[in-house]
């Protein structure tokens, strides 16, 4: 059991040899292991409980990446370490001093510069948003005489391509239209939809939107006159649809990972039929991604 013990031992303290070389950097003896190997390569370890980045040139220089903070400010030498070293071939405007977001950029950078070059970069195929939203809506498909707006809230999940600004999204969206005195009508849905971004910028984008499946669990209160005699009569329904209801809306940038969004709503549908009013479904909610 000893001997095994031993064996294992070593063979561990090789690997952990072989994952990691000693440089002199600026007078300082250091062990860092290499993480991409190309025309760039990326370089690092855990130095004294801090996280520690080198870049290695094809010439064997080795610069440490830093971020140092002056009068509350973070400098992000960094950035202009790399964009100097790519010949600002590549936007640092989004990349993080962190091992995947550096490795990512570092191993786009040696892709783009030499064919030869394999990646060894996992990438997680999806991005996810999370958002909420508030606003106001006629119910266009739905009786709705007097052509009252109602309140309604929401949350939304999108998810789509991580490997670039995707103009193709997924969507799954939970939406509840409250109450009013002058509608006796609320409904619960759950929907399910595809978004094609027409205009798609880091910035902004502008993007239609098709719900092709809805679940709705609705109230309403039916009132009939019958002979002077008013009536009231309450009624619940769930009803499963594939309505292929249409809308559109925008995402406005306002941080690094969160969007204001805004969206137009219920403009028609191909399977629904219209009871006599214009869409006035109007919604504004904050975004993020996850």
């Amino acid at each position: 059991m000893k001997k095994i013990i031993c064996i294992l031992s070593f063979i561990l303290s090789v690997s952990f040899l072989q994952a990691q070389e000693s440089y002199t950097i600026n007078g300082e003896t250091l062990e860092l292991k290499t993480e991409v190997d190309g025309k760039l390569d990326l370089l690092w370890n855990i130095i004294d409980s801090k996280y520690r980045y080198f870049v290695r040139t094809e010439d064997n220089t080795i610069t440490e990446l830093t971020n140092t903070k002056t009068d509350r400010k973070f400098q992000e030498e960094y950035k202009t370490l790399l964009n100097d070293l790519t010949g600002n071939s590549m936007s640092t405007k989004r990349l993080n001093l962190t091992l995947f977001s550096l490795k990512e950029f570092i191993d786009n950078y040696n892709i783009s510069v030499d064919s030869n070059y394999e990646s060894n970069v996992s990438r997680s195929k999806f991005q996810f948003r999370l958002g909420v939203f508030g606003g106001m809506t006629n119910s266009p498909f739905v009786t709705n005489p007097n052509n009252e707006k109602t309140p309604l809230f929401g949350a939304e999940l999108e998810i789509l391509e991580t490997e670039r600004i995707s103009r193709h999204a997924i969507f799954m969206q939970l939406k509840h239209v409250t109450e009013q005195d002058d509608i006796k009508y609320s409904t619960t849905e759950l929907s399910l939809g595809y978004r094609f971004r027409v205009i798609n910028k880091e910035a902004f984008s502008l993007y239609g939107n098709m719900k092709f499946a809805t679940l709705n669990f609705s109230n309403a209160t039916i009132v009939t006159d019958k002979g002077g005699t008013i009536t009231t009569e309450k009624s619940n329904e769930t009803a499963f649809d594939v309505p292929f209801i249409f809308g559109v809306g925008a995402d406005i940038n306002v941080s690094k990972n969160s969007f204001i969004t805004l969206a137009y709503n219920e403009l028609f549908a191909l399977l629904l039929d219209n009871q006599g009013n214009f869409s006035t479904d109007f919604s504004i909610g904050y975004k993020f991604k996850l």
